[in-house]
Parts: structure tokens; C-alpha cells; sequence
């Protein structure tokens, strides 16, 4: 009669890890083996490497978003006197950015200007969106005051113009030439409104990030910015920076009451959320069809384990007659299958984890390698291929793996510990 043994003792773990390490020749399934161990490898590999490089991509575009631009864009609509006819135009700027710098949870509100216009060196142009600020207040954009790369001096802002690195390369001009800029909306006289241009000295240049403000972006000083856009005494909007901008909507009725009557508020989450939900849309497929893959990879356990079974029947018919239980055979048979598993798991968990770390070599030498444009900062925004290895990432892909490679076992397992040892040996 079968007697009862310990779960998974150590006779079962040695059983379990012969028949795993079997050749073909001795009734083994090794070539099996090695394709489902490198099938879950891989599977996880490519989960948490893609988690990564999303977690990384969405994390670079909102900084880059909140690093040089407004977290708050405040707007105040009055009308104009004796008409029906409504302005945009902050009269009393400096008072209203000084109120809403006083809410709780507001770290600096800024007045600026702003307008589209030509610039121009020689036979070369491009749009510009320009910026009127002040210096204070230039500074405490991080992504435009200390950008991963810059040339000039920022202390020099109120000498000239600061512009991005895309800018400066479309033009053709570096720190001390000279620019124009041209403004449609100029000066006007009895023909018409003729267009307005003066030229700038390049006293900064920065690479905030991303390739549309880089390629776009200038600053003036805000009273030369007034002057040149027509804006002499007045604001177009306050520029408001929070603490923590995933709170902002939090902070967003404070504000409105401190605006008043027309206040008009712009969050970034209203300008770059549309973008955002579909990056969680896009995250959320892609991991349902990355576990797709790893469930396919599991499924070649199923394979190799119904093939051991078969291969194994002798054994497992002896095995039986010698006294072990079926709880016995089950394990022995659980283990082959998990033991594969959980090998490839942790093989594609260190894997995955190096190529997020050295995810900047890697594409280099990829980039290198195929001779460069793999990546177009033109189409994505961003100027490198981000990855950002979270533990919460890594937890999933593993609870993931484990789950299915362990739950796939049981079916064969059960199959083996259930098979008669009469029939298994009677043509022995």
C-alpha cells in the first residue's frame, strides 16, 4: 500500500531533476526542455523590458511637459468698455500674479507675453513662438533654466534672446549672432499695418527635451516682448508652477476665485491629456498581449511534460509498486514543470533588467549599427529612448510568469500521478 510521504522531499526534487537533466536517448525530453526554459525566458524578457521602456517614455514626456511649461495657464476675460466685444488682456498683471502666488500649493506665478512670429538669419527662416518674461521668472523653469544641455549664459537674458537648440540649428546660428524677428501684427500706419522686425542677439540657447520646444521656443525679456508685440502695459497670461502638479485640478478652484470674474484655466493635464490616456490605453494592451506571449511560453511546459509522461510511464509504474503515492508522482512531475519556470523567470527577470539599465548603449550600438535615424525625434518628441525599471514592473512580470508556468504544470502532473501501474507495466 502507498505510504504517505513528506511534500516534496528531498527524493522527489532528485527524481524531478534527473528526469529534467534526461536525454532523449534515456527516454528524456532535453531539447523540450530547453525550448520552453528559452520560450519563458524570452517571454519575460520581453515583458519587463517593454514595461520599462513605457514607464520610461511616459515619465520623460510629463517632465519634459512640466519641466517647460506652465502647470496652470491662467487666462482673465474682460469686456471691452461700450461694446459687446470680449479681451483677453491682463491689465493689472503684476497684482493678480502676485495673489495667485499666495495659494497654498502655488510655487510661482509669472506674467508673460506671447506671439508668433518669423525668425530670420539670411536666406533662412522659422516660425517661432516667442515669450515675453522676465529674467526672475526665466529661471524657474527647470527645463529652460537648467536643461540637460545649454550654450551661453542665461544671466545675459536681458541683453538678448534665448532660443532653443532646434531653433539655432534651423537658422544656422550659435551664441552671438544675430537674429530677426519678424512680427505680422507691426506697426500701423495710413497703408495698413506694416510688419515690425528687430534684430536680437543670441545670448542662450537651450535643449529643454523635447523637439517641438527646441525647435520652436524663444524668450525675450517681457518689456521688450511688449513693445515688439504690441502688448505695452499689459499680459497675455499668468504662468503658474505647483508643487505637485498631479494635484493640480486640486488647486484649480483656489485659483479661480483668486482670478474672479473671466478667469479662464488651462492645466496640463487638459493640454497633454488626451496624450496621456492614450499612452495608459496602450500600456494596458501591451501587457495583455506580452502575457499572451508568456502564456504561450508556458504552454511549452505542457508539451514537454506530456511527452516526459509518456517517455516516463516504466519509471512511474515502478515508482508506484515500490509505494510511492500519487501525491508523490504529482510533485515529482510539478517540479520538472515549475523548476522550468521559475529557471526561466528568474533568467528573464536579470535579462530584462540589464537591457533597461543599459538601454542608452544598447541603442546606441543599434543606432550605430543600422547608421543612425532609428529613432526621429521629430515624430516621438523626445530625443532617446527612455526605459525606467520599476519594482512594481518587475513584481508583476514575475507573479505573471510563475502563476501560468506553475498552474500549466498541474494538468500533466496530474496526468502522470493518476496513470495505473498495471497498465503502465504490462507490456514491460
Amino acid at each position: 500500500m502507498a505510504q504517505s510521504t513528506a511534500p516534496f522531499s528531498k527524493f522527489e526534487w532528485m527524481i524531478a531533476w534527473r528526469y529534467i537533466r534526461a536525454k532523449r536517448a534515456e527516454g528524456g525530453v532535453n531539447v523540450m526542455t530547453w525550448i520552453s526554459l528559452i520560450g519563458v525566458t524570452l517571454a519575460v524578457f520581453a515583458l519587463i523590458a517593454t514595461l520599462a521602456v513605457r514607464s520610461g517614455f511616459r515619465a520623460e514626456f510629463v517632465d519634459t511637459i512640466l519641466g517647460a511649461n506652465a502647470h496652470v495657464t491662467v487666462y482673465k476675460q474682460t469686456q471691452i468698455p461700450g461694446t459687446n466685444q470680449y479681451t483677453r488682456i491682463i491689465r493689472d498683471y503684476e497684482e493678480l500674479a502676485a495673489e495667485i502666488a499666495q495659494v497654498e500649493g502655488v510655487t510661482r506665478a509669472a506674467p508673460l507675453v506671447r506671439g508668433q512670429v518669423l525668425g530670420n538669419r539670411g536666406n533662412r527662416n522659422t516660425g517661432l513662438d516667442l515669450y515675453g518674461i522676465s529674467y526672475e521668472d526665466l529661471l524657474g523653469i527647470p527645463r529652460i533654466a537648467a536643461p540637460p544641455e545649454s550654450m551661453g549664459q542665461i544671466d545675459r537674458f536681458d541683453e538678448g534672446i534665448a532660443i532653443g537648440s532646434g531653433v539655432a540649428r534651423e537658422l544656422g546660428v550659435t551664441i552671438g549672432d544675430r537674429i530677426r524677428v519678424i512680427s505680422p501684427n507691426g506697426t500701423r500706419t495710413a497703408m495698413g499695418t506694416s510688419p515690425r522686425t528687430n534684430a536680437y542677439e543670441v545670448v542662450y540657447i537651450f535643449t529643454a527635451g523635447r523637439f517641438d520646444i527646441d525647435r520652436t521656443r524663444a524668450y525675450l525679456p517681457i518689456a521688450e516682448a511688449q513693445s515688439f508685440l504690441n502688448r505695452d502695459g499689459v499680459a497675455d497670461e499668468i504662468e503658474v508652477m505647483v508643487e505637485e502638479p498631479d494635484k493640480v485640478d486640486e488647486l484649480v478652484p483656489d485659483i479661480i476665485a483668486v482670478v474672479g470674474d473671466g478667469a479662464l484655466v488651462w492645466t496640463w493635464r487638459d493640454s497633454a491629456g488626451a496624450f496621456l490616456r492614450a499612452l495608459t490605453v496602450e500600456d494596458n494592451v501591451m501587457f495583455v498581449i506580452l502575457s499572451i506571449l508568456v502564456l504561450i511560453a508556458s504552454m511549452n511546459i505542457i508539451s514537454g511534460l506530456i511527452m516526459l509522461v509518456k517517455n516516463k510511464g516504466r519509471d512511474i509504474g515502478i515508482l508506484r509498486t515500490m509505494g510511492l503515492s500519487e501525491g508523490s508522482i504529482l510533485r515529482i512531475f510539478f517540479i520538472c514543470g515549475a523548476g522550468i519556470g521559475t529557471l526561466g523567470t528568474i533568467l528573464g527577470v536579470i535579462i530584462g533588467c540589464l537591457f533597461a539599465i543599459y538601454i542608452d548603449s544598447i541603442f546606441s550600438f543599434i543606432n550605430y549599427m543600422s547608421g543612425g535615424g532609428v529613432w526621429d525625434p521629430s515624430i516621438r518628441g523626445i530625443y532617446a529612448l527612455p526605459a525606467e525599471l520599476h519594482l512594481s514592473d518587475v513584481l508583476k512580470a514575475v507573479a505573471l510568469s510563475l502563476s501560468l508556468s506553475w498552474i500549466v504544470t498541474i494538468f500533466p502532473a496530474r496526468r502522470a500521478a493518476r496513470m495505473n501501474p498495471v497498465e503502465a507495466l504490462r507490456y514491460e
